[in-house]
């Protein structure tokens, strides 16, 4: 026998697929796993045993430096929150809960808008941009921000992500064509995409990795992605000059008098669809118990 350490770069049908000494090992969780309610995923550094007969087994995982719930993934630099333009429509709501989500990880959001050729991006990378995160738009006939995309792709572990239907899979093979991620057409019924993309698995692309992930509904980030509420504030990068202006300390940034924030919105310096997206998030974690987010 023996021990190798390696990334994990795909995990399905309770098989992980490891990295190591520049082979693709297939591997079982050993049982500890589960008696210690860890879970391996993707992006995972791990010490694993290959047996004489070539099978492998997982044997450790390694201290993470965050770990994403939705989608899972491990050890992330980056994480790019794809949203098309049209067809379907945006939902700031998600962008907005992924990328505070992401600072709250130390992870990098990067907000991407696809489809350009349907509609007209400026206004909403104005927003993100003075929101103080990197954001670009591009579209399947034009090779607009595609350099600035395998720029903050090189040497990173990164992950695309976002709604079902917007692209992110097409994205990816227009950067890297050799990926030949399979794509799939939107219904003009219901006005999205298909799953296409089944699980999250790690490509090596521009001295890095990158994550192609399954898409999501607004239910999905819902219900696995809650952050504390005295948190929120802090993970919107465009509050920051605000949070201990208010004229009162225990101010929560939700209407109340003399919110520095409320004010800044009410003046046009921060976007009032940024902080109606605070707000919701604010809504959605009031009624539950701190312990049980904590245990999320």
């Amino acid at each position: 026998m023996k021990q190798f350490t390696g990334l994990i770069v795909k995990a399905i049908s309770g098989f992980y697929y490891v990295e190591a000494a520049d082979v693709l090992y297939e591997c079982k969780a050993r049982g500890l796993f589960r008696k210690k309610g860890i879970t391996p995923c993707v992006g995972d550094k791990a010490v694993i045993s290959v047996f004489e007969d070539g099978t492998a087994s997982l044997e450790e995982i390694l201290p993470r430096k965050n770990v994403m719930i939705r989608p899972p993934l491990a050890n992330l630099d980056r994480l790019f929150i794809v949203s098309s333009l049209a067809e379907p429509a945006p939902n700031l709501f998600i962008i907005d809960k992924m990328t505070a989500v992401a600072i709250s990880k130390g992870i990098e959001p990067v907000v991407v808008f696809t489809k350009t050729d349907l509609a007209d991006g400026n206004d909403l990378l104005k927003i993100y941009r003075d929101a103080g995160l990197t954001a670009v738009a591009t579209s399947a006939h034009s090779s607009a921000d595609q350099q600035t995309l395998m720029e903050l792709l090189n040497g990173k572990v990164s992950a695309f992500t976002g709604n079902t239907g917007v692209g992110k899979s097409s994205l990816l093979n227009r950067l890297f064509p050799d990926l030949q991620i399979e794509t799939g057409a939107i219904s003009k019924k219901l006005g999205r995409g298909r799953h296409t993309t089944r699980h999250s698995e790690l490509y090596k692309v521009g001295g890095g990795y990158v994550a192609d992930t399954p898409g999501f509904s607004t239910v999905d980030i819902e219900r696995y992605e809650l952050l504390l509420r005295d948190e929120i504030a802090g993970c919107f990068p465009e509050f920051r000059d605000y949070l201990g202006q208010c004229r009162f300390s225990t101010c929560c940034h939700t209407g109340e008098k003399g919110c520095a924030v409320l004010e800044a919105v009410e003046k046009g310096t921060v976007s009032r669809s940024r902080y109606n997206s605070y707000q919701a998030m604010v809504q959605e974690v009031k009624d539950i118990p701190e312990w049980k987010l904590k245990t999320r």
